[in-house]
């Protein structure tokens, strides 16, 4: 059974006429039609066995189920021979999507909002839709399920009583190595993601700002090559160049040691740097005296340095 791509005015979306089902090896259950309102469905973020029960029935028994990607939708739909309709709604079309999504819920529709991978909303469109159907009146429930952030911190043996999600990290040298600088003084185990074409350069950046940390690189959690990394974040880096890069990567760090609570001279620089290019030596020496750890007078004469180098030569402060 396929799922069919529909428009979100498809006239027979919310008609319900034909009984719900879904399969799971080979037999054929009853779903119930689901809830009127929003309903946040985690998907696998490999697989596809992952699928909690509540989330196939759901699936089955919206209307519309809302996706990033029909054609990587379509593979969890086909698998458990779900027929609701498909409906793209990504970052490129949501501003577009979200009014005919509201109108279908104020008609009565139930609709499933799904990410490519994991639990929506977490580095995913969505949030914006979320908040206009929560002001519209509508309901929003949750169903709980795969995510590529619990599951990396579950098997990286790090800390795990505090931790940050960061996402995606600057694309550019200087404002990742700024963003590090600033995320080496969170107290907590971070958590990042990052592209396979990225990771290498992200290591070394990692290396040179928070070296002596514990850390772990996860590729292509839950799937079949999936692989674990476990050492500190410098010896992480010296392997960098042999590292298998095709994938999808969570990177997890330990928190800084009770001892960190001074930014190195090196670090001090990238940050001194990143904020020069952006802003006045006052407010680069405000950011970085918070962050460093250091005397302000010592911060104020190293941006002074540094500002010459960095076209910042007019003399502001």
């Amino acid at each position: 059974m396929r799922a069919k791509a529909s428009s979100l005015h498809s006239p027979d979306a919310t008609a319900g006429a034909a009984a719900k089902t879904f399969s799971i090896g080979g037999q054929l259950l009853a779903a119930p039609r689901a809830t009127p309102g929003l309903h946040l469905v985690a998907t696998p973020i490999g697989n596809l066995a992952d699928i909690t029960l509540r989330a196939l029935e759901t699936l089955a028994g919206v209307d519309i189920i809302a996706c990033e990607d029909t054609r990587i939708t379509r593979r969890l739909t086909e698998r458990y021979a779900i027929t609701a309709e498909l409906a793209p709604y990504h970052e490129h079309n949501a501003a577009q999507a979200r009014p005919k999504i509201l109108e279908r819920l104020a008609l009565g529709a139930s609709i499933a909002l799904v990410s490519d991978a994991g639990t929506p909303l977490i580095s995913d469109p969505g949030f914006k839709l979320v908040r206009e159907v929560c002001a519209a009146g509508h309901a929003v429930i949750a169903v709980p399920g795969p995510s590529s952030v619990l599951t990396a911190l579950s098997v990286a043996a790090l800390p795990t009583d505090r931790f940050f999600f960061e996402g995606f990290l600057p694309t550019k040298e200087h404002a990742r190595r700024a963003r590090l600088t600033e995320l080496a003084r969170i107290d907590a185990t971070l958590v990042m993601f990052e592209s396979g074409n990225r990771v290498q350069d992200t290591l070394r950046d990692l290396a040179a700002i928070m070296g002596s940390r514990d850390a772990a690189i996860c590729r292509e959690l839950t799937k079949l090559h999936e692989e674990v990394n476990r050492a500190p974040v410098a010896e992480l880096a010296a392997g960098a160049d042999v590292l298998e890069t095709r994938g999808e990567f969570v990177l997890v760090v330990g928190p800084p040691a009770d001892d960190a609570g001074v930014m190195d001279q090196g670090a001090l620089d990238d940050l001194l740097r990143a904020q020069l290019a952006r802003g006045s030596v006052k407010d680069a020496v405000a950011h970085a005296v918070e962050l460093s750890g250091r005397p302000r007078r010592e911060v104020y004469a190293r941006a002074l340095e540094l500002a010459k180098t960095v076209g910042d030569g007019d003399g502001k402060n």
